[in-house]
């Protein structure tokens, strides 16, 4: 089944048109809103140099489950 989402908003223009793969594997700073010095201090903290690393970096899926606890008690 193929699926169709609009990430424009989410990323750099550069980023827009690439496929999933390659969005995963491209620096942090491909986020809209990420500047590079937020990927550099992202990188010195916790190792994260992708938006792969971002988005399985333990911490960071932690904080997020939470977060989801948090709104499903609601």
């Amino acid at each position: 089944m193929a699926i169709s989402v609009n990430l424009d908003k989410q990323l750099d223009k550069a980023y827009e048109e690439l496929e999933l793969a390659k969005i995963l594997d491209a620096p942090v700073a491909a986020l809209a809103g990420v500047s590079a010095g937020d990927a550099e201090k992202l990188a010195a903290a916790f190792n994260i140099k992708t938006v792969r690393d971002l988005g399985t970096n333990k911490q960071f899926k932690f904080a997020a489950a939470l977060v989801a606890l948090e709104q499903a008690s609601r």
